[in-house]
């Protein structure tokens, strides 16, 4: 029942982290792609509000998401299988790229210009997490 528990925090962090990495890729793809407005104070509320969320909410989830993860690798006597190496290239992919966009909202927050290549930060967290999700299903190796 223990496991079922873990595992169960494992993805609810997940899907937590996820979340939030994707609501700030798709506001800073936002603000760095518009035409018609400047970058104003309105901006600005939104950047601060979601450099919040990501300190408050998003980070944390990542954390749990990694420490429920191990504990559910664990319990489940994974380590060592390929599928599961396999997965952590993407995991730890997947925190690189939070670090990028949480260090892209800081930069937003000073200077107002984004990094050149958060456009392809929605993208890139969709197809990570279709690859970790049939990993996990399919577990190929």
């Amino acid at each position: 029942m223990t496991y079922l528990w873990i595992k169960g925090l494992h993805i609810i962090s997940v899907m937590v982290w996820i979340g939030g990495m994707f609501g700030a890729a798709i506001a800073i793809t936002a603000v760095s792609t518009s035409k018609s407005l400047s970058y104003t104070s309105g901006h600005a509320d939104i950047i601060d509000a979601l450099r919040r969320w990501d300190r408050r909410v998003t980070a944390p989830a990542m954390l749990l998401a990694w420490l429920f993860g191990v504990a559910v690798a664990m319990q489940g006597g994974w380590f060592g299988s390929p599928w599961l190496m396999m997965k952590l290239v993407f995991v730890v992919a997947l925190s690189g790229l939070h670090g990028m966009l949480a260090g892209t909202l800081r930069k937003l927050g000073q200077t107002g210009q984004p990094a050149a290549m958060s456009c392809y930060a929605p993208p890139a967290i969709i197809v990570a997490m279709i690859v970790i999700v049939l990993i996990v299903v399919l577990k190929p190796y």
